[in-house]
Parts: structure tokens; sequence; C-alpha cells
């Protein structure tokens, strides 16, 4: 009978669990990140081989982590959408209110439609998938909300604008323009933070 390790990572990009080793929680980490770069680089389609090179680990190593590539696809998108919604407190310490919304919003967009195409995942059906729109709902969203009220309260924003109704629009501008035409993406979505402006 195989034992189970029990501080193994957990297929699929589980939480570590409690006990697991700080070198395993390394191992795994070096592994999201082999696989952003790549995925960065080549697409979602890229060999499972590359990621394995990029980490400095054999195949079956990734696949021991992740058994489908749909796993390892979304544990990448959780990390990614963790990390930009964190990216706001940061940007609101460091920039004026209306700036830092800005600058949230452009790299937003290059995790929703140029870096991967976090909009395509989020409908392509894989029961992998079924966790990030929840994901989506509570962090990135927050993270959004709270720099756009921050820069009306600061009276960048004008007041008739609702905070949904210019997150519904970024979104569908993503969805159209995907990860064909990344600088299309940043411009398109660019002019539409601009004109939120008062003028």
């Amino acid at each position: 009978m195989e034992s189970h390790d029990p501080d193994a990572a957990a297929p699929g990009g589980a939480p570590a669990r409690r006990g697991q080793r700080a070198d395993a929680q390394r191992n795994l980490e070096t592994l999201l990140r082999a696989a952003k770069e790549v995925f960065a680089q080549a697409g979602l389609d890229a060999p499972v081989r590359d990621i394995a090179a990029r980490a400095g680990v054999g195949v079956g190593t990734v696949y021991r982590h992740f058994p489908r590539r749909p796993d390892l696809i979304a544990a990448v998108f959780r990390q990614e959408m963790d990390a930009c919604a964190d990216a706001a407190d940061a940007l609101a310490a460091t920039h004026p209110p209306f700036e830092a919304l800005e600058l949230w919003m452009q790299r937003f967009v290059d995790l929703a439609a140029t870096k991967y195409g976090l909009a395509r995942a989020l409908h392509s059906g894989d029961p992998a998938f079924d966790g990030l729109p929840e994901r989506r709902e509570q962090r990135l969203w927050p993270a959004f909300r709270g720099l756009f009220e921050r820069a009306r309260a600061d009276g960048a924003i004008k007041s008739d604008i609702a905070a949904d109704d210019f997150l519904y629009a970024a979104g569908h501008l993503c969805l159209s323009v995907q990860d064909s035409r990344p600088e299309q993406a940043r411009r398109l979505v660019g002019l539409l933070v601009q004109g939120l402006r008062h003028a």
C-alpha cells in the first residue's frame, strides 16, 4: 500500500498543511514561479517539460503536484490574483489615490487579458477553474473598490460613475481583446481610466 506523505502539497495547489516542511513549500513556490514565467512567455499550452526545466525538477515532480495542466494553471492564477489584490494596499500607501488606481488597473489588465488569458480560463468550463470566480469576487473586486472609493473621496473621480459599472466595462474590454493584442488592452483600459477624471 502506498504511504501518504502528510507534508506533500495537495494536488491542484491547495494551501499547504500546517506541518508541511519549509523546503517542500519552497519547492512548490519555485514550481509555480517557473510556470508563471513559462506561461507568460509561451502561453498556457507551453510544454510541461519546459516548466520542469525552468524549475529545475523532473516532469514527474510537476505531475505529482498537479496531475492535470488545468490544475497547474489554476494554481498560478490563484497566486497571481492574490498578488494583484495585495498590490492595492502597497499602491495606496505609496501613490496619490488616482495614480494608485491607474497603476492597479494596468496590473489587472496584465493578469486578466494579456499575461495569461485569465478571462478565457474563467469561461472555459474546466472544473479546475471552478473556484476562480469566487476568489476574484473575494480578493480582486474588494481591492479595486477600495482604490476606486479612495480616489473618489479625494475628488479625482466623477461622482456619477459607479465602481461596479466601471469594473464591468473594464472586464468586457479584457474579454474582447484577450492576449493577442496586449498593448491594445492596456491602451483601451487606460483610456477608460482617464475617463473617470473630473474635467
